[in-house]
């Protein structure tokens, strides 16, 4: 007989904060991810349209997340996506995994990788990938 998962045990649902960064006002992707999660068992806050780095780090903090999505398609995820990691940084929030969706170049992931940034789903990504990379990677906290 295999023994429980941890997670499956814990009283407390999963938090995921998925925030849309900067001025793209395309949120059709952030809500499907929303819902699919939500259907996966989590919690999900979602911050809405045009949110700052700041905004994004704040509202992590105080929903005590315990994974952060951003879907960008505006082609600013070099400049907003390490905003996003370090103003989390700053907030004690290092542990806190991030993963992105969106448009974004095969090229630019490694760097977005190095500032911080645990994941990267492309479009037509599977919902399952989504959701097995936050259980994956998501410390168990109460």
């Amino acid at each position: 007989m295999s023994q429980p998962d941890a997670r499956e045990s814990s009283s407390r649902s999963l938090r995921i904060l998925i925030a849309k960064p900067g001025l793209d006002g395309h949120d059709r992707g952030a809500k499907v991810v929303a819902r699919a999660l939500r259907d996966a068992g989590m919690e999900v806050i979602y911050t809405g349209l045009r949110q700052t780095p700041e905004m994004i780090a704040e509202a992590a903090l105080q929903e005590d997340v315990d994974a952060v999505g951003l879907s960008i398609l505006s082609g600013a995820h070099n400049v907003l996506l390490p905003r996003i990691a370090e103003a989390l940084r700053v907030r004690g929030m290092s542990d806190v995994p991030i993963f992105a969706g969106g448009i974004i170049p095969a090229e630019d992931i490694p760097a977005l990788v190095q500032a911080g940034i645990a994941g990267v789903f492309g479009p037509g990504s599977p919902i399952a990938d989504i959701i097995a990379f936050i259980r994956e990677r998501t410390p168990i906290r109460d």
